[in-house]
């Protein structure tokens, strides 16, 4: 069995898979200080409360946007689970080619999403990733990584909000009764879920323009399903896109 490993700024995905298929998932903060100690600890619990044992763990591919954690999950996979991890990087086989002034400044995210969003929809395509930032990637109808916009995610956008408006209270993301809120609370969800919302459309209806072909577009991350239900522009939503992309730039590499 496969265990991937996304790490994102605000949140780690771990999903395993037998062959193709992923048997579980589960999603655990990011903490940069944590140790290979408190990483294997925290995983074996998770194997544990799911009846599943490190020992039917054959290999490990992990992605990260945080350079620290990418050294002490490295050190956990070998500690662990007795195995050298594959870890996403410039060198790693892919399938995607990357026009970009410098690749390497790609996000390993953004990379695993375009492989996996690539095999599963084919080009060209538009991934809306909804995490720390909201990323819009372009993929070419051959599979070539085109470039992309970067945004604020919704998670550090409402914090500013709250931290800088001392009488807006912190609220429950949810869908408001209306966008004209009758309360304050109402406002702020209204506010912020049609907020991005308008975002998500305007920015993937002005990169459509650069398409010459329709192309199709997914999102992915925590809000996608909130988000994206609201959209005009959103195709496919698909909140494990990069677990899958993992898994297939792992089987690219074996």
């Amino acid at each position: 069995m496969l265990l991937a490993i996304d790490v994102g700024n605000t949140h780690i995905m771990l999903g395993v898979f037998k062959g193709s298929r992923l048997e579980l998932f589960w999603r655990i903060s990011t903490n940069w200080e944590r140790t290979e100690d408190e990483l294997g600890i925290v995983i074996k619990n998770l194997f544990y409360h799911s009846n599943l044992s490190s020992t039917h763990i054959s290999a490990i591919i992990i992605s990260s946007v945080v350079p620290p954690l990418m050294y002490s999950l490295g050190k956990m996979s070998k500690k662990y689970f007795k195995l050298d991890p594959l870890m996403v990087g410039p060198q790693i086989k892919t399938g995607i080619s990357i026009q970009m002034d410098n690749p390497k400044e790609v996000g390993a995210d953004r990379i695993v999403n375009a492989v996996a969003g690539y095999q599963r929809y084919g080009g060209p395509l538009i991934i809306v990733d909804f995490g720390t930032a909201t990323t819009f990637c372009a993929i070419s109808k051959e599979g070539t990584y085109l470039g992309g916009a970067i945004a604020p995610g919704i998670g550090i956008s409402t914090e500013a909000l709250f931290a800088k408006a001392a009488k807006l209270p912190r609220v429950e993301m949810i869908k408001p009764p209306g966008i004209i809120g009758k309360n304050t609370i109402a406002s702020m969800q209204s506010g912020i879920l049609y907020g991005f919302v308008g975002q998500v459309d305007g920015v993937v209806s002005r990169m459509k323009q650069q398409f010459s072909q329709e192309p199709t577009v997914v999102a992915t991350g925590g809000l996608a399903e909130l988000i994206s239900q609201e959209t005009n522009t959103v195709d496919e939503i698909d909140k494990l896109l990069t677990l899958e992309g993992l898994r297939i730039i792992y089987e690219k590499n074996i």
